[in-house]
């Protein structure tokens, strides 16, 4: 492993060239340890004096985790993969079109070099783009720790802003996307005041499986932005299972939306306004997501 003293500015800089050197950095190191996958967040907010690091663990050496496979269970992408190769990698956007959407807002075209959808999930923002539609795939998310490997839903991860589930040494792996079905569709959508380079006041994800006639078989809906963590709404995928995206199921879906919203109130949304749009962002995922199974 690669170590430079950075005493002058009183931060250990660990890079480590393999998942056993990166958990045992992490294990062993002292005081306020943060792992580095893309930066974007990580460096912005130490650059603007919120976090002040004592180590970092640079994983990015990490071969292993800097690529995206196709397995038999699905899709693994680590979480050194930036999310412009997510957006170039034609059979995961052929499978699940609405995740490499999400990660492609992630900040610029500079920022999509180096920004990961790991980082995106750990930061555990409330606005975070790529995890209500990561929540809607039915993604989990493969952990390595000292006490070896765990795997868990990955809406099981963010338990607050700011606050992950992750143990002393654990660190997210990789994500780990499911097969994608036969008659399937995802999609996200979100709503900021800026087209670009802003972050979501509101933002909504469906995934959708249809049987031959049209008829929803399984979905589930994701949001974000209106809680402290993302939201999956099971009463909001319930609501479509057994129809062809109908006004009344539709409209169903939007107020179980709606009733799970507990925003803040802000400059940039008020908390009406944040509940109102949500019930409206689902409803055109859903029709999005339906198109793209088959739907006709």
């Amino acid at each position: 492993m690669r170590r430079y003293d950075t005493r002058d500015i009183a931060v250990q800089y660990l890079a480590p060239q393999t998942m056993t050197e990166a958990v045992q950095a992490l294990a062993e190191s002292k005081g306020r340890v943060h792992v580095l996958a893309g930066g974007s967040d990580l460096l912005a907010r130490m650059k603007g004096g919120y976090l002040e690091p004592d180590v970092i663990v640079d994983i990015k050496r990490i071969k292993s985790m800097s690529v995206i496979k196709k397995r038999a269970e699905g899709f693994s992408i680590g979480a050194g993969v930036p999310c412009i190769h997510m957006g170039r990698h034609s059979a995961l956007k052929k499978a699940w079109p609405g995740v490499v959407e999400a990660a492609g807002l992630i900040g610029s075209d500079q920022i999509q070099g180096r920004c990961t959808i790991v980082g995106n999930l750990c930061n555990a923002s409330p606005a975070a783009d790529s995890v209500p539609a990561l929540f809607a795939a039915g993604a989990m998310a493969v952990i390595q720790g000292p006490k070896g490997e765990r795997i868990i839903n990955i809406e099981n991860v963010v338990k607050g802003p700011g606050k992950t589930s992750l143990k002393k040494g654990e660190m997210v792996e990789r994500i780990q996307l499911p097969v994608k079905q036969a008659r399937s569709g995802d999609a996200y959508l979100r709503l900021t005041p800026r087209t670009e380079m802003d972050i979501a006041i509101v933002s909504a994800s469906v995934n959708l499986t249809l049987d031959r006639a049209g008829t929803v078989t399984e979905a589930r809906v994701a949001l974000g932005a209106v809680a402290p963590v993302a939201l999956l709404v099971a009463k909001a995928g319930k609501a479509l299972i057994g129809t062809q995206l109908d006004d009344e199921a539709l409209e169903t879906m939007a107020a179980a939306c709606r009733d799970a919203c507990d925003p803040i109130d802000d400059k940039r949304g008020t908390i009406d306004y944040r509940t109102r749009v949500a019930g409206v962002l689902a409803t055109r995922a859903a029709k999005l997501a339906w198109q793209r199974a088959g739907g006709k």
